[in-house]
């Protein structure tokens, strides 16, 4: 299967200036052209999926270009792999900072409680 840029970013979900800007970067091999057109197939496809999906869970376009630059056939999937990896040991530490910084704010929300539920009259050192 053979398709212009025009049919390759309506099937990939990419814009024809992503998939420009794929192609400069050595994303996507080598590009035939027709004249002065670009000729794409399916494997062209194929990896501007894989592009986005990798953008799509986070990974940045400089995290994809070392795996994919320059592959005419598959791409390295032992580096993507190590990418995959690296990003979820990333968002692990995430999830860590954010589970602390909700136990922080989920003491003051409990202190903040005590002095909205405490009659009058209560100290000030308590609840100022």
């Amino acid at each position: 299967m053979v398709m212009y840029i025009g049919a390759l970013a309506a099937q990939s979900g990419a814009s024809a200036k992503a998939i420009r800007l794929y192609e400069s970067l050595g994303l996507l091999g080598r590009v035939q052209r027709l004249g002065k057109y670009r000729v794409y197939t399916s494997q062209h496809l194929t990896l501007v999926r894989l592009i986005k999906q990798a953008q799509g869970l986070g990974l940045r376009l400089a995290e994809v270009v070392p795996v994919l630059r320059g592959r005419t056939a598959e791409p390295d999937w032992a580096a993507l792999a190590r990418q995959v990896a690296q990003r979820r040991a990333d968002i692990a530490l995430e999830v860590a900072r954010l589970q602390a910084l909700d136990a922080q704010l989920r003491a003051i929300q409990t202190e903040i409680d005590a002095c909205t539920e405490t009659p009058l009259p209560v100290p000030l050192a308590a609840c100022a």
